[in-house]
């Protein structure tokens, strides 16, 4: 180990890195900051981005030059901690330069660094920008503890405590999004800096396909070259990418992508969405994420996660049951999953009210709950029907056996959304929930209904208990202060859709 003189002393001590402060380096890690510093000078990269998920699920963070980026994954980088304070419009939700403005925030204080360290394991080089690398960070504190509201950090909390009660969790990702060409007569708005404003305008754009003709091969082939896109830029990036489709509303498509673990899963959709989107605006068209584009006649788009609990050792599905529970009907749970599937099951619906809020965390995505939309309305589950919430898919026998959630929305945090999965359904299986039938009126007036508004959600996931405990009450804190700083601004907004048309539209 390397060592330096302490000049006031004249002694000399030995220098740790910060990833030893943090407690994060071994010989595994080691070896794969050796194999990716040989990387690094074989490929001829010059610049690596350091990136960092935040609260809303989009990355950020700095580009260090490669002379620079293997020490760094080491030493770490600095990084404003307002970044963790920021709403949908990057404006801090907290006053961290007044006295006790950021009181219950210990380390946020005067937007102080925090530290993003990247794990060399995570390198990759992007095709679509030249000679340009990626690593995944996590944030610290300068004295190497962890920021307990990183949302990387919150998903890996859930998943151990899921560990612990000897459950692993495999997803699977189901996206629908809208791509648009960007229009080339003049200048464009978003662009245009006598427009220029905090957000700025959204910007002008045509549809790749006209809809209403879902699954439509001449459709799909209209939107050939954005797709190719989507379908190269992913597979160079090692997604695990299964098909791309053409939705029914205009402009619209959707990605699925094969099951993994759940950490693996969250990642990918984190990278998926910001690497489609600059890899299409290279190419002249804009991705969006929003679940409502600011247009008549459009169709929302969800985010459907399939999702079963594994054996940790043989990766056995254990929602699977070999022959229906005696004396159940095809109604009743236990005639496709196991009991435990039906416990997680249940605990998903005892907390649906309140999940919402990281499942579909902008205004913009409760517009989609209405009947008769292939969307949910209500807290139910049923068979392999896409009008429910809670959609069970499988046979007895059959390893694929799972439970899809159809509530979130593509701009949900893919780390929040897991993580609510998981303490909703670990507090079923603690509590060895029973599920009520499945339903075969998922639109019934009768049901308890999803929230209807970003603020219904919030004040749901405040009275949760569960939640609360299992997220942490100050992250609950932050979380809806945050939220209701944007729910405020939209409240003050005169023109409502152009204020999405700029807060998601243009930025999503």
């Amino acid at each position: 180990m390397a060592c330096r003189v302490d000049g006031a002393r004249g002694t000399s001590r030995a220098m740790t890195s910060f990833a030893q402060q943090c407690g994060l380096h071994d010989g595994i890690r080691q070896a794969a900051l050796t194999q990716t510093a040989q990387c690094l000078e074989a490929s001829g990269i010059e610049l690596v981005r350091f990136a960092w998920c935040d609260l809303h699920g989009m990355l950020r963070g700095k580009t260090l030059v490669t002379s620079k980026a293997a020490q760094a994954m080491q030493d770490g980088v600095g990084m404003v901690s307002t970044l963790l304070l920021k709403d949908s419009a990057d404006r801090t939700a907290y006053k961290v330069f007044e006295a006790g403005g950021a009181a219950d925030l210990p380390g946020f204080e005067f937007a102080g660094n925090l530290m993003l360290l990247a794990d060399p394991a995570s390198f990759k080089q992007l095709s679509w920008v030249d000679k340009t690398g990626w690593v995944q960070c996590q944030s610290w504190f300068p004295d190497g503890q962890p920021v307990a509201f990183d949302t990387r950090r919150i998903l890996q909390t859930a998943l151990g405590q899921l560990a612990d009660a000897g459950y692993g969790l495999k997803c699977g990702l189901e996206i629908e999004f809208h791509i648009y060409k960007l229009n080339s007569d003049g200048l464009n708005p978003a662009l245009d800096p006598l427009q220029a404003n905090w957000p700025g305008p959204a910007p002008s754009v045509s549809m790749i396909h006209p809809g209403y003709h879902l699954l439509s091969e001449q459709l799909m082939d209209m939107a050939e070259e954005p797709l190719r896109i989507v379908q190269r830029t992913a597979q160079a990036l090692g997604l695990p990418l299964l098909s791309l489709e053409i939705e029914l509303g205009p402009s619209q498509v959707e990605a699925v992508f094969d099951a993994t673990d759940a950490l693996s899963a969250a990642d990918n959709m984190v990278l998926f969405r910001s690497a489609v989107k600059q890899a299409l605006r290279r190419a002249g068209y804009h991705a969006t994420f929003m679940c409502r584009p600011p247009f008549p006649n459009i169709m929302s788009s969800g985010w459907h996660l399939h999702q079963s609990l594994v054996d940790l050792k043989t990766g056995a599905n254990l929602f699977m049951r070999e022959a229906p529970a005696p004396g159940t009907t095809p109604q009743d749970a236990q005639y496709t999953l196991s009991k435990s599937g039906e416990h997680y099951l249940a605990g998903l619906l005892a907390h649906a009210r309140s999940m919402t809020a990281f499942c579909t965390p902008t205004i913009n995505g409760y517009d989609r709950f209405r009947p008769n939309a292939l969307a949910p309305q209500s807290v139910l589950w049923g068979r392999d029907n896409r009008g429910a919430m809670l959609r069970v898919i499988g046979q007895c026998h059959d390893r694929a056996t799972r439970i899809e959630n159809r509530v979130g929305e593509p701009a949900a945090n893919p780390y929040l959304y897991l993580a609510s999965q998981i303490h909703a359904g670990l507090d079923g299986l603690r509590r060895q929930l029973p599920a009520p039938p499945a339903t075969d009126v998922p639109y019934a007036e009768t049901a308890e209904k999803l929230p209807t508004s970003l603020s219904e959600a919030l004040q749901a996931l405040r009275s949760d208990t569960v939640f609360c405990e299992a997220f942490g009450s100050d992250f609950i804190r932050l979380f809806d202060r945050i939220k209701q700083a944007e729910i405020t601004r939209h409240a003050a907004a005169e023109d409502k859709s152009e204020w999405q048309r700029r807060e998601y539209f243009g930025r999503i």
